[in-house]
């Protein structure tokens, strides 16, 4: 029987390694082509391996929590080939790919870490020499006999915890490993995880001498500050909650880009009746047809498509000093998922997809991100961003850029209200369907002059909105 090596995938240019989360299949299990083996997770997605041949699952040779480099071989699948125990050839390992480092600015003011990929998850830093008490061989942690991953290493370096500290930390990982969570677990109340662990104190036995820290203690002495961890309740009433991994990523990356981009935020009101009116005569018979409901989100979609092929330098991102023009005018939507928790999957080329492609495309990454269902492709290569606040009740808001491009574009809630219109005959007042739109874009790049005018331009398209389109 021929035997197929199963390689973790590479899941986008910046994502290097993958959190393994359940086992589907176990040993002696059998896998149909394109089942899923394991599901994973990344510092984007939550995504599913699924196995490329069809045989019987032989050996798992990673565990639940284990952090795997991108092409590594994290399965043995037996397939129904022929009876020579020949390997079946394995797929092509992906080039290495290169992890961000550190920028190290001599005489810098304290913060945050320079890095140079635009997201950066915490198991993306480097751990630095000084960091680490390594004492010149460039990884404090490699001195210890205990094995610890990467991610666990790299978050100790950024709490300055020492390997000494570190080999205290009692692990639930497999053959006793420490694991990501042991670790947040600790630093979250470092002082009860050491105590359950702590041994009795007994007397010294005959003929040893105390440790120095013991011979220095005296027993009036003041104990040392406990590291800071979060306030407990004392009523019972307030209720501490650790965040998701999804919610810590979604936190460091706002905070990063609010670091990264000097925001600036422009807002504008439309008129938008003519589009309100075309919508309510042209759903029904739309749905029917075409079995989708068509939402304002993919018509939002198009005037921004549009506006960007009119003033492309909304359409950047930025490294160091250099620019980088975007070829393609792929639009994120920042979508709401049922844990409360924000994604933003991706449609490619927006602005070659008529209405029915746009809204096609947006109703599938909707349904696939409320289920759970989206793929590392889905929500990479964003080139500018839409989040729609109306959906919630709100007029406006200032949305936080996300990271590298330079502008994101916040839509309202429409609302009826009285407005002045300019006729042939005089200027009336008539109840007219108005929202605001809000932009915000990195100040570094995009002066008022472009953000003011792009933001115009995505308002002229909808309230100029033929009546007669069809679609």
């Amino acid at each position: 029987m021929a035997k197929y090596q199963l390689l973790l995938p590479k899941m986008g240019e910046s994502v290097a390694e993958a959190t393994i989360i359940k086992w589907n299949k176990n040993p002696g299990d059998y896998i149909e082509a394109d089942e899923a083996v394991m599901e994973i997770a990344t510092d984007k997605v939550d995504s599913e391996v699924p196995s490329p041949v069809s045989g019987k699952l032989v050996e798992q040779l990673c565990n639940e929590n284990d952090v795997v480099q991108v092409g590594s071989v994290i399965a043995v699948i037996e397939t129904g080939g022929p009876e020579e125990t020949q390997e079946a050839p394995t797929p092509p390992v992906e080039e290495p790919i290169e992890i961000p480092t550190v920028v190290d600015i001599p005489d810098a003011p304290q913060g945050p870490p320079i890095i140079s990929e635009p997201i950066p998850g915490i198991d993306q830093l480097e751990v630095k020499a000084e960091e680490t008490n390594d004492n010149g061989n460039g990884n404090g942690y490699k001195n210890s006999t205990r094995f610890y991953s990467p991610l666990v290493k790299n978050i100790a370096a950024q709490e300055n915890i020492s390997v000494e500290e570190l080999d205290k930390i009692p692990g639930t990982g497999a053959e006793g490993r420490l694991t990501k969570d042991d670790l947040l677990n600790y630093l979250q109340n470092p002082s009860a995880i050491t105590s359950a662990q702590q041994p009795k104190t007994a007397e010294p036995a005959e003929g040893t001498l105390p440790k120095p820290a013991e011979q220095a203690k005296e027993p009036e002495a003041k104990p040392a500050e406990p590291k800071a961890t979060p306030a407990t309740s004392v009523s019972g009433v307030d209720e501490i909650i650790e965040m998701d991994r999804m919610r810590r990523l979604i936190a460091d990356h706002m905070v990063m880009s609010k670091q990264t981009s000097p925001h600036v935020t422009s807002f504008v009101e439309a008129d938008v009746t003519n589009l309100v009116l075309w919508r309510e005569r042209n759903k029904n018979a739309f749905e029917k047809r075409e079995g989708e409901k068509i939402t304002f989100t993919p018509i939002f979609i198009e005037a921004v498509a549009r506006a960007i092929k009119d003033m492309p330098m909304i359409n950047v991102s930025v490294n160091g000093t250099q620019i980088i023009k975007k070829a393609n005018i792929n639009i994120g939507m920042a979508t709401a998922l049922p844990s409360g928790n924000l994604i933003v999957p991706v449609i490619k080329k927006a602005d070659e997809l008529n209405l029915l492609g746009l809204t096609k495309a947006v109703n599938d990454l909707a349904n696939r991100a409320r289920n759970n269902k989206l793929l590392p492709d889905d929500v990479k290569d964003g080139t500018f961003t839409i989040t729609n606040v109306g959906s919630f009740g709100n007029v406006m808001g200032t949305p936080i850029i996300n990271q590298p491009q330079v502008a994101i574009l916040a839509v309202g809630a429409i609302k009826k209200k009285p407005a002045v219109i300019e006729t042939k005959t005089g200027d009336v007042i008539a109840i007219r369907h108005m929202m605001f739109l809000s932009l915000s874009y990195d100040h570094r790049v995009v002066d008022g002059a472009l953000g003011g005018s792009f933001l115009r331009r995505v308002a002229d398209y909808l309230e100029g909105w033929d009546l007669d389109r069809a679609v």
